[in-house]
């Protein structure tokens, strides 16, 4: 299932947001042990942002194309009172009392999240083998990596764990995991999505995007997450509402 195809089963009153929320939770218990997709995974949150979800829906507030879809974050972005390791031991305790602005652009876009993924630490690595907290595995093979940074992105679509992932690129750290794990993987335009509270590799080379299991399910994630930031030098400034995604 995609996240338009899902989508279109919860405004059709096929599925609810719990629903799919239930069935990824069991998909990544059933899978976790295998993969280590995650750092933190969030089970109990996810399924309150669900039910959140659905209330706002029979209520007649859809928040847009990823209303209600599970979804999880690269450990690299600052979670309000969840912890951000950036995959180091260095950064192990630190809980963040805000949100990176794309994670505060998911939750306005009614996404539900089931937890921080798994990386290379500090993003600086191709492999995803990560000594603090476990090497991630390619679903299609765990005798392999899901290439990186972005692993645990990767390897939990794949894996049919969520239907999107927020991924980082500096140097194919979307791109590879895509590529090693049969994923769609976008690396937007440099300042389209705002790199606020997300911790750098390269502050002049850094990218947010999804990794998705369509091309058109990256371009519904992308709306939802791009957008000008005043809290970030390097953001797309358009002036006359030009929306860079409008025609994907």
């Amino acid at each position: 299932m995609t996240i338009a195809g899902a989508g279109r089963m919860l405004r059709g009153g096929e599925t609810t947001s719990v629903a799919l929320t239930e069935a990824a939770i069991a998909r990544m218990e059933a899978t976790e042990a295998r993969l280590n997709a995650f750092i933190t995974p969030t089970p109990d949150d996810a399924l309150a942002s669900a039910r959140q979800a659905d209330a706002d829906l029979a209520a007649g507030n859809d928040h847009g194309p990823l209303h209600g879809i599970p979804i999880a974050i690269k450990d690299l972005c600052a979670t309000r009172g969840i912890r951000t390791t950036a995959g180091s031991a260095v950064l192990g305790d630190w809980v963040p009392d805000f949100d990176a602005t794309v994670v505060r652009k998911l939750h306005e876009g009614g996404a539900v999240s089931l937890g921080k993924l798994n990386l290379h630490e500090f993003a600086f690595g191709t492999t995803s083998m990560n000594e603090h907290y476990g090497a991630v595995h390619n679903p299609w093979d765990l005798s392999r990596h899901p290439g990186g940074s972005s692993g645990g992105s990767g390897a939990a679509v794949a894996a049919g764990v969520v239907f999107g992932a927020i991924g980082t690129d500096t140097g194919g750290s979307i791109r590879m995991p895509a590529a090693l794990c049969g994923t769609a993987g976008l690396m937007p335009t440099y300042g389209v999505v705002s790199r606020k509270g997300v911790t750098a590799l390269s502050w002049s080379l850094d990218h947010i995007g999804p990794l998705t299991r369509t091309a058109e399910d990256s371009a519904l994630f992308l709306k939802t997450i791009a957008g000008y930031d005043a809290g970030d030098p390097g953001s797309l400034h358009t002036p006359g509402g030009w929306d860079p995604t409008s025609e994907i």
